[in-house]
């Protein structure tokens, strides 16, 4: 039985930070560092929370009207000199493909041969790529709109990475959609950020702030940039999702022209807007604590671990019994309109070592049983959103019978939790002095976690803003949608404001 303050990770959070979120990692299973610099490779329980995600973010894009296709993953170096700003915005993380082939050096190695007539970029992103076929598809307004997402793999050439946070490749969907008129491509842009907003809270259990990117912020080549602003425990903000409304600029360098309503052939107007496996990281760091991470049930691989305790033979027969029983009692429930997940821990190891694999590994409720519990037709219930310690004998049929609501009160925990802790650590700042002390950590040397979200008033010039990142490496991180306006001095020069901003230091 686990004893009450035991704890599984080493650093805890509030030892290091950034070694506690590797240490979950490693401990959970989720992932590991690749032979390729830079990459990782996503193992299964891992990959199973990215499948969930990428389940139901996908129903909520279908839902409102968007399919699937697939883009190729080269992208010929002239499709990014079309559009200046966004070739200059990435030209650092390209990767480039310069040959076809490899052939025997005549030293026992290889070395590349056919060189290519045009380099080919390794997809950072798809809009150059997609806005080429995007113009062969569209001809009239008849055509619009055109809402398309893709799921696929992209490649950025990141000098300093961090699983699932930063790395060199990385899982993700990107939404592209062509419109009529420009009214109609800002509100897809806004309506796709108000979908990840949505599918955060609700399945992530993660509050979020949603608003506008300044200047210097934005997607290269966006008009405006858009995205949802997460707390992890640490303080430090993570942006966890972008919606980006493009204007005209990327129809006019792909040439994706229609023929309106009055016959008169105009340029369309596209947005682009996505994710990525970055949500794991946001997960762990939201919600995860000194014995690893803590998943909400919406997301999970597993609802559900059944760990059989027995001595003998005979008790493991009758208590294996008794599991099949309830597993199918359970099998006939439905947990939002899905089957409940559930894994049955039949290995060969110590029934300790089991538990506290499932609480690294975050699956929200854990069921022991054995031969006394059989007795008493119950089972002996802990769940992942309280102390290990805290373990409740329930009655089988109890246990049953309330099991999609336990799910649903350990997902609203897991959410009042973070929303609190977001809440706690977001204030009002008025005095720069105050402003440089609250970013400000007493150790230097070792920074202690500090700081938060700060809504401060900025006059909007983008020097204030490179001042404050320079002296803090604080950035603002969105312009609120809920902001409303009030009088105000700029927490950097002192000017007039009309607006608070939400600044914070940054993954």
């Amino acid at each position: 039985m686990a004893k009450k303050g035991k704890q599984a990770i080493s650093p805890t959070r509030e030892e290091n930070y950034p070694s506690w979120y590797q240490q979950v990692i490693r401990a959970a299973d989720l992932a590991e560092s690749s032979d390729i610099r830079g990459c990782m490779v996503i193992k299964p329980w891992g990959y199973s929370i990215w499948e969930n995600i990428q389940k139901n973010l996908d129903e909520m894009f279908k839902e409102t009207g968007h399919v699937n296709a697939y883009f190729p993953l080269f992208i010929p170096k002239s499709f990014f000199e079309k559009e200046a700003e966004h070739v200059e915005g990435f030209a650092k993380e390209c990767a480039v493909v310069t040959h076809s082939r490899l052939e025997d050096d005549g030293n026992g190695g290889l070395k590349p041969a056919g060189k290519l007539t045009e380099e080919l970029i390794v997809r950072p992103t798809s809009e150059t790529i997609i806005g080429a076929s995007f113009s062969k598809w569209v001809a009239s307004y008849r055509d619009l709109p055109l809402l398309i997402n893709q799921w696929a793999n992209v490649v950025r050439w990141e000098l300093r990475t961090r699983l699932f946070l930063r790395t060199t490749e990385f899982l993700w969907q990107e939404g592209h959609t062509v419109h009529e008129t420009r009214a109609e491509a800002e509100e897809e842009t806004y309506r796709m950020l108000d979908v990840y907003a949505e599918f955060a809270e609700k399945f992530l259990a993660m509050p979020v702030i949603k608003g506008e990117k300044t200047e210097s912020e934005r997607f290269p080549g966006a008009i405006q940039t858009f995205s949802i602003e997460a707390m992890m425990q640490d303080k430090i903000a993570l942006q966890s999702g972008t919606s980006h409304f493009l204007g005209q600029n990327f129809s006019i360098a792909s040439k994706i022209k229609f023929q309106n309503r009055e016959g008169v052939e105009e340029f369309a107007w596209t947005t682009s807007w996505g994710v990525s496996t970055r949500l794991i990281g946001a997960v762990i760091m939201a919600h995860g604590d000194d014995n690893g991470i803590v998943l909400p049930p919406r997301i999970t691989p597993a609802h559900l671990v059944i760990i059989p305790i027995y001595r003998n033979e005979e008790d493991q027969k009758k208590v294996l019994e008794y599991i099949d029983f309830l597993v199918s009692e359970i099998n006939q429930k439905r947990y939002h309109e899905e089957r409940i997940r559930l894994k049955v821990d039949k290995r060969d190891i110590s029934g300790g070592e089991k538990i506290w694999e499932w609480i690294k590994k975050g699956a929200p409720v854990r069921l022991e049983i054995g031969p006394r519990d059989i007795e008493k037709d119950s089972v002996f219930m802990g769940r992942r959103d309280l102390e290990p310690s805290e373990k409740t004998s329930i009655s089988r049929k109890e246990f049953v019978d309330n099991l999609p609501d336990i799910l649903d009160e350990i997902q609203k925990n897991i959410y009042d939790k973070a929303a609190g802790f977001l809440k706690a650590n977001t204030i009002n700042i008025d005095d720069r002095e105050e402003f440089y002390q609250f970013f400000t950590p007493k150790n230097k040397e070792n920074p202690e976690i500090h700081g938060g979200f700060a809504h401060s008033h900025w006059c909007g010039n983008s020097e204030c803003e490179e001042i404050i990142k320079n002296d803090l490496k604080v950035t603002i991180r969105c312009i609120p949608s809920e902001a409303k306006e009030e009088d105000g001095k700029c927490i950097c020069c002192g000017k007039t404001s009309r607006k608070r901003v939400i600044f914070a230091k940054s993954y």
